[in-house]
């Protein structure tokens, strides 16, 4: 339960009830991100569902993905524009984390936030009702992902992401996994058929970003950790609306 609590505290803006969390619930917290991306993947594509009884999908989009926003405190957002930042900006890995942890955005992180808001506006508008369940799907594709960049690669920061790594335990890993397959067999039971492309396309990204940051960093920060979440599920999205 605490490893629970500890989920939601630290990736939304949840007032979640529950005794005081330490850091050490942290890495068994990571087994529960899954649930964590179900749940805001439900209530932003609820917030979308009933907006469209009065606005166009386009205006529900926008409200939908502002409440998902606000029940994460675009937790994950900052570390895309973050990640990018550093990455577009620097040469060296002691550069590029320097500017990571630099609270202002720059031009490459304000692009890449723009292009990754669109594009769940988009994907959003084209999936019209059936964002209902497919957006939380997505979104558990998203934070399964951190699970996995947690286990490939290792920790190269000082912040949160180092102590969670440092105590991440393979039961914590099989806990998401488990969550993962249990949102797909659900998905397949309400008649989505594509769930090979959706998962190829989400572990695919994930593997390549892996790639990537070795070579570049060697290893993961909080920041590139959140960018791989927002890659994740902008794959997983797209591969739903492939035809």
């Amino acid at each position: 339960m605490r490893a629970i609590v500890a989920s939601f505290r630290f990736l939304t803006r949840i007032p979640v009830p529950g005794p005081e969390t330490r850091v050490e619930d942290l890495a068994w917290a990571v087994g529960w991100f899954p649930l964590v991306g179900g749940v805001v993947g439900l209530g932003t594509s609820a917030v979308f569902f009933f907006a469209l009884r009065l606005w166009p999908a386009t205006v529900a989009a926008v409200l939908a993905i502002a409440f998902g926003l606000m029940l994460t405190g675009g937790f994950h957002e900052d570390g895309l524009t973050d990640a990018t930042d550093g990455l577009g900006g620097g040469w060296t890995r002691e550069r590029i984390l320097e500017i990571m942890k630099d609270s202002r955005i720059g031009a490459y992180g304000s692009m890449a936030l723009w292009a990754s808001l669109t594009l769940r506006w988009a994907c959003l508008v084209a999936l019209d009702r059936k964002a209902l369940w497919l957006l939380p799907l997505a979104m558990v594709w998203g934070r399964w992902s951190v699970c996995l960049i947690l286990r490939l690669l290792p920790s190269i920061s000082q912040g949160l992401a180092k102590e969670v790594h440092k105590d991440l335990k393979w039961g914590a890993f099989a806990l998401a996994t488990a969550l993962l397959v249990l949102a797909n067999a659900l998905a397949w039971y309400f008649g989505l058929r594509s769930i090979g492309r959706i998962g190829l396309a989400a572990i695919g990204t994930t593997l390549v970003w892996v790639i990537y940051l070795r070579h570049r960093l060697g290893g993961h920060s909080g920041d590139t950790l959140g960018a791989g979440n927002q890659f994740a599920e902008a794959a997983a999205l797209l591969a739903m609306l492939a035809s």
